[in-house]
């Protein structure tokens, strides 16, 4: 097991210069030749508390592509543990392969010897291309991971606690744009429909809503029309869609100029990453457009307050008591907007940061 080398010096000067610019404490790059482990981790922010953020494993096109990635995921960590009220710093990783074809036992056991070598500070759990049976592996090198089966003790697939984050911030958001947080009758795009976007088209279907779906997953879309009678969209056609609320729930920075452009909506609310390609261009332009923007880090945190149950002793109705309060925040970021005359993403952001800085100040003092 080797920690690589950065391949070249004006390369090792942009990975210090990322490191700056998004205040990041540490980046970890793992490799190792006998299982072709190629990983990243990125430790955000620990004055909270340890980082936790899950593991994805996804075939990037570059080493860059992979290092933005997780740069952004884990920044995005912090602002999440922070604004849910949870002691956990942030962090991520990022296994660079095709899940379906590169994943085995050993890579993921491997990639647990380098969680455990951070001592704790990173708390590894399953994300986009792992799974529970991925973080047993994982435990069987670490005790640092959370995300486990019920069967081992842990809280399983978080996938569904995450679903009903995002469907508490979709019915805040309702209740400030409408006046009323009823889906009954509200047209729905959801981009999207792996694990918690089809637990969210559920929860919609249950309130009555009128849903449409796209998902490059043909299977996922039988299953959605099958279960849940939603209308079929084809790819991109889905931003220019005239509906109530658009809800993407896949891989992030999918907001930019020419889909916010396209967008025809009210509310933009949905359980993907870092949606906005460029917060500060992005943020004002989605709000200029007139459309009511749900933080993804707030609203989107489910996942993460039912491993933090799990890190401290899970209790799964305590999760989803702590994940109904999404609601309550959404509201109190609207209103912090509109008092502040910002964008809501930049107001979601100065309460989380406020929180880390007075954290900071507590611990600081003697």
């Amino acid at each position: 097991m080797t920690t690589a080398t950065v391949p070249s010096l004006n390369t090792e000067f942009e990975v210090f210069s990322k490191l700056e610019t998004n205040d990041h404490e540490q980046i970890v790059f793992c490799n190792d030749n006998s299982t072709g482990l190629k990983a990243i981790i990125a430790v955000h922010n620990t004055v909270l508390g340890p980082g936790l953020g899950g593991t994805r494993m996804w075939h990037y096109g570059t080493e860059q592509e992979a290092l933005h990635d997780v740069l952004r995921l884990s920044r995005g960590m912090t602002y999440k543990a922070a604004i849910s009220g949870l002691n956990l710093g942030g962090a991520k990783a990022v296994i660079i392969g095709d899940s379906k074809v590169h994943k085995t036992e050993a890579l993921m056991r491997k990639f647990g010897r380098f969680v455990e070598n951070l001592n704790g500070k990173y708390i590894t759990a399953e994300d986009v291309g792992t799974t529970t049976k991925d973080m047993e592996y994982v435990n069987m090198e670490t005790n640092h991971v959370v995300g486990l089966p019920e069967s081992r003790g842990g809280g399983g697939d978080p996938s569904p606690v995450t679903a009903y984050g995002v469907y508490m911030g979709i019915k805040a958001s309702a209740k400030k744009a409408y006046g009323s947080d009823q889906l009954g009758g509200k047209k729905v795009a959801v981009q999207g429909i792996g694990k918690v976007g089809m637990h969210l088209v559920e929860l919609l279907h249950q309130e009555g809503a009128e849903i449409y779906v796209s998902d490059i997953n043909e299977e996922n879309l039988k299953a959605a029309s099958r279960n849940f009678g939603v209308h079929v969209v084809n790819g991109d056609d889905i931003y220019a869609l005239p509906v109530d609320i658009f809800a993407p729930c896949a891989l992030g920075a999918i907001l930019n100029t020419e889909n916010i452009n396209a967008l025809n909506c009210n509310i933009v609310a949905g359980a993907a990453n870092n949606q906005l390609a460029n917060e500060d261009q992005h943020g004002p332009m989605i709000r200029e457009k007139g459309i009511l923007y749900a933080p993804d880090f707030l609203i989107n945190a489910g996942g993460l307050i039912n491993v933090y149950s799990e890190h401290t002793g899970y209790n799964r109705d305590n999760a989803m008591r702590d994940t109904e309060n999404i609601y309550n925040t959404t509201l109190e970021i609207f209103s912090l907007a509109e008092e502040k005359d910002i964008h809501t993403q930049h107001a979601a952001t100065i309460l989380a940061e406020k929180r880390v800085q007075d954290i900071l100040k507590v611990r600081s003092t003697y």
